[in-house]
């Protein structure tokens, strides 16, 4: 708070008249101008539309009479203060469409006398009429740190403890620090309730507590709209094959998560469909303990001119918001593809992706997803981009074994009564979405004859399915050869 304070006065030394400071936590800031009040040595008056103008330093007592819960009448009060007060006034932003307020804003702005008084608006969202705006400044508090979120944690640890009859809060120091740095982009009394929601459950914090913790935080940033939040993010366990994948992303788990600058940046994952390429998207956010965001293009795109860009930039903004985070961007030619058709929106997109991607700071994993690869421009995928880009062939027989086993399992089917390589073996050419396919019309075809899933019945599904490799031979084939020599083999 000491840093907000300083920051707040050099703003206010600067005659700038009338600041602007957006953010959810009311009693936080006017806890800092309170601060700032007593080591200025001036007046603290306090609006709002329910209490009127009232003078912090006199218990609070009324200025001005009850003509004051009036915001013009407010306003007059503060124009012909001689002294240089400082006057708060919370969540004015309704009234801001009233021509007579608008000028005695502009009028207490225009001042640059060091004696004239201060105003300073305070809201949850805050946009002035253009007439106002250039005599305006934006001030923003400091979001907590890691250590002051590790320091509300223990204390929310200690009261839980006070309420229990000193009983202590379980948990592991893996758990703590994740907890600590998925929340971070919160406000001190958003972190707190955060905290307070983790342990008050159980009196744990446990890894089965990030997801919700997530969130929740989610929720509290409102990301919802462009952004969505993937709630079931998959375990590696459910992803077969992908060996050199699991194990590049093992070897960069720790430098992710911790302050290096050289920070793994993300990966994109070329190949055929249904090769299992959401799924270990999915699979990184679940791997790391991280949130995983989905960027969806479809949801981009407006036919205004500048909106498509500034819908990205705002998704990207709020990406960085949640950080640490995985952001999945699903068939990511589908936004960037190059083309002259759309009037240049795709190259504006690109140019404000791009832009993003190599001036950011925050602790944001990119993971692309490509089906079409030529359909990208040649910029996205230089090196430097990406740290990797990696080649999702269709699964070998062993993954193929792999693959039978997980889908078997998860519909609580009994593996090892089967036969599973072979299997593998009839499936060659399947993808890990066509195997799972299978197992789904076995046991629809087992429902109709009221009988038990078996061999043959896994097989003849099998010969009645037309995989990709088979209907789109010659795409997979160039898809191939492109790869070939340009991409880390996934498996």
């Amino acid at each position: 708070m000491r840093n907000d304070i300083h920051d707040l006065g050099l703003v206010l030394e600067s005659r700038v008249k009338l600041v602007l400071v957006e953010s959810w936590d009311e009693r936080r800031v006017l806890e800092t101008l309170t601060g700032l009040a007593v080591r200025r040595g001036v007046g603290l008056y306090v609006w709002a539309a329910t209490e009127g103008l009232r003078h912090l330093a006199f218990g609070g007592e009324l200025h001005g009479g009850e003509d004051s819960r009036k915001p013009a009448s407010a306003l007059e009060l503060v124009k012909h203060d001689p002294l240089a007060n400082l006057y708060v006034l919370c969540d004015l932003h309704p009234y801001l469409d009233d021509p007579v307020l608008v000028r005695l804003l502009k009028d207490i702005a225009m001042k640059e006398s060091s004696s004239a008084p201060t105003v300073v608006l305070v809201s949850h969202a805050l946009k002035l009429p253009p007439e106002v705006q250039r005599y305006s400044s934006r001030f923003s508090l400091s979001l907590p740190v890691e250590e002051e979120l590790l320091a509300i944690v223990r204390e929310e640890a200690t009261r839980w403890s006070e309420r229990n009859r000193g009983a202590r809060v379980r948990t592991d120091n893996r758990t703590l620090q994740q907890v600590v740095k998925n929340l971070r982009g919160l406000s001190h009394a958003e972190a707190r309730a955060l905290a307070r929601n983790l342990i008050c459950d159980d009196g744990a914090i446990t890894q089965e507590d990030l997801p919700e913790l997530n969130r929740s935080k989610f929720q509290l940033l409102d990301l919802d709209g462009v952004l969505g939040f993937e709630h079931e993010t998959a375990r590696f366990a459910e992803v077969g094959g992908l060996g050199n994948f699991k194990r590049w992303l093992a070897a960069r788990q720790a430098a992710f998560l911790s302050e290096t600058d050289d920070r793994p940046r993300g990966v994109m994952l070329v190949g055929v469909q249904g090769g299992g390429k959401s799924l270990a998207a999915k699979a990184v956010a679940g791997l790391w303990g991280l949130p995983l965001l989905r960027l969806d293009f479809a949801c981009l795109y407006n036919k205004y001119f500048g909106e498509t860009e500034r819908n990205l930039r705002e998704a990207l903004a709020l990406a960085e918001q949640m950080a640490p985070c995985v952001l999945w961007m699903d068939e990511i030619e589908k936004g960037l593809a190059v083309g002259d058709m759309d009037g240049g929106v795709s190259q504006r997109v690109l140019g404000t992706l791009l832009t993003w991607m190599a001036e950011r700071a925050a602790p944001v994993f990119l993971v692309a997803t490509a089906n079409a690869i030529k359909r990208l421009p040649p910029e996205l995928l230089r090196k430097g981009r990406f740290d990797e880009l990696f080649f999702v062939d269709l699964p070998d027989a062993a993954t193929r074994i792999d693959i039978f086993r997980i889908h078997l399992e998860r519909r609580e089917l009994a593996p090892d009564t089967l036969e599973l390589a072979s299997l593998a073996e009839a499936s060659d050419g399947f993808s890990g979405a066509e195997i799972e396919q299978v197992v789904v019309s076995a046991v629809y075809a087992a429902q109709a004859q009221q009988r038990q899933v078996d061999q043959a019945m896994l097989l003849d599904c099998i010969r009645t399915t037309s995989p990709l490799s088979v209907v789109m031979a010659e795409e997979l084939a160039a898809l191939r050869q492109w790869a070939s020599g340009r991409t880390v083999c996934a498996d």
